[in-house]
């Protein structure tokens, strides 16, 4: 017979204790009838406990397959912060394989996102950022060459804003984005280890140093299955 007074949380915490805690990413939980049995709760309180860990990251549900432990995710805040210090602060170890470095001559696309002259030189640096030496995300990004001369010749293989910051002393200070849904393409998902056409979100953005000036134009392309963004809004009028 269930018991009562046996809330969602603890079962949640059961759970996470009992199974996540001990399996690997992709693991299938045991039915919610069996995990009923085991903690002597209705399903009800299991579905509830589940949906919890479904929230917070932790599982993923697939209609027909069941309920399966998640591969570790990371949650992008908006507060402006680096790749490098969103993975570190996971507690994982963050880096970068660089595919490509290559200056540039701006055509006028490429001068307008910048914010430079059609025929100025630029930089552009293509790479994939690792958690732990798991793919996470391909990013290109293009900086205007008269503000970081040599950057190609820099490390390039960690925190680009810290190479910003020692060298130039440039800090990023503003980012305007835009987030999309795609699917990936077969040359990303293997850069990626996934399955061509997974889901992806695609970034782009704009960045700002500490004087207004644009710095840099990325794009990217973040693993739907370990990758997100939160955000915050607020009702017209401001914050409350």
């Amino acid at each position: 017979m269930a018991r009562p007074s046996v809330k969602p949380l603890e079962v949640r915490a059961l759970i996470e204790q009992q199974f996540i805690a001990v399996m690997q990413p992709a693991d299938v939980l045991p039915s919610e009838r069996n995990l009923a049995e085991l903690f002597g709760v209705s399903r009800v309180t299991v579905r509830a406990a589940l949906k919890l860990l479904e929230e917070d990251g932790l599982l993923r549900s697939a209609p027909g397959v069941g309920t399966f432990v998640a591969a570790p995710h990371l949650s992008k805040t908006p507060v402006l912060t680096s790749f490098s210090q969103d993975v570190r602060a996971r507690g994982w170890t963050p880096g970068s394989r660089v595919l490509e470095r290559r200056q540039a001559v701006a055509d006028i696309a490429v001068a307008h996102d910048l914010g430079i002259e059609p025929g100025a030189h630029y930089y552009e640096v293509r790479r994939v950022r690792l958690a732990d030496d798991v793919p996470l995300s391909v990013e290109q990004v293009q900086l205007p060459a008269a503000l970081v001369p040599g950057l190609l010749e820099k490390p390039l293989d960690g925190s680009l804003y810290q190479v910003l910051a020692d060298h130039y002393g440039i800090r990023v200070s503003r980012h305007d984005r835009r987030i999309s849904a795609v699917n990936l393409d077969a040359a990303t998902a293997e850069l990626l280890g996934v399955p061509e056409r997974s889901a992806a979100l695609y970034v782009t953005q704009q960045g700002y140093d500490q004087h207004g000036r644009r710095i840099e134009h990325g794009k990217s392309l973040y693993r739907g299955d370990r990758y997100d963004f939160s955000t915050v809004t607020y009702a017209a009028g401001g914050r409350p």
